[in-house]
């Protein structure tokens, strides 16, 4: 199958802008939405495609580089490219810093905007992918059991089998056991695997807890 295809938002209060982009953006095989204000996007059925976000600085209500400031806190992970007929030097070197992947003095040239949203877009993609294999990682360790969870964290932090055994009052055989099945559920390859994953998972370096009580002397 191939890549998903990318939703461009563009949110600007020009209709005829909005309906040149649109068009633009069709023409070369993008999809487009367009919106003509802040509040008119956030209340809009955005859907989860990849994409970015192509925003005026001047907008009726709350200006594009206010609402870029907001993006985190509002959950929105959409790459931005900033437009501007009237931009300076200060206000693109605010939106740059704030983390916009571009910023278009109007008017600019197709090239440069396709440009800009292709970076934009391979950006967002790997923002994504990064997510997702996170997301999948935590699901993984979240299946583990609370003593494979505690093997993990040691066995990751450089102890051996005897040595893990000994911090959880366990026999090294049941150490083995569970080393052994909390693999399997990690998917983890070697050692080496594991302790790339425990280090995306930020894995602690020791046991935050003892062991359960009831749980403290098996065989």
């Amino acid at each position: 199958m191939g890549e998903e295809a990318a939703v461009i938002h563009i949110v600007d209060d020009d209709a005829s802008l909005r309906t040149a982009l649109q068009s633009l953006f069709r023409s070369v095989g993008m999809k487009a939405r367009a919106y003509d204000s802040v509040r008119t996007f956030l209340d809009a059925e955005r859907g989860d495609a990849p994409g970015c976000l192509l925003l005026d600085v001047r907008l009726p209500g709350m200006s594009g580089l206010a609402f870029q400031g907001q993006l985190e806190s509002l959950g929105i992970d959409l790459p931005v490219i900033m437009m501007t007929g009237h931009g300076d030097i200060p206000m693109s070197v605010r939106a740059m810093k704030a983390g916009a992947v571009d910023f278009l003095a109007k008017p600019f040239r197709e090239q440069d905007l396709l440009d800009a949203v292709a970076e934009a877009v391979e950006r967002h993609r790997g923002q994504r992918s990064v997510c997702e294999d996170q997301a999948d990682l935590r699901r993984r360790f979240d299946s583990l059991s609370p003593r494979e969870k505690q093997v993990m964290t040691l066995v990751t932090a450089g102890q051996l089998n005897k040595q893990v055994a000994a911090e959880l009052n366990l026999s090294e055989i049941t150490v083995k056991i569970h080393r052994g099945s909390m693999m399997r559920k990690m998917e983890a390859k070697s050692l080496a695997d594991l302790v790339r994953m425990a280090e995306a998972l930020k894995l602690p370096k020791t046991l935050d807890t003892a062991p359960p009580p009831s749980q403290a002397r098996k065989p």
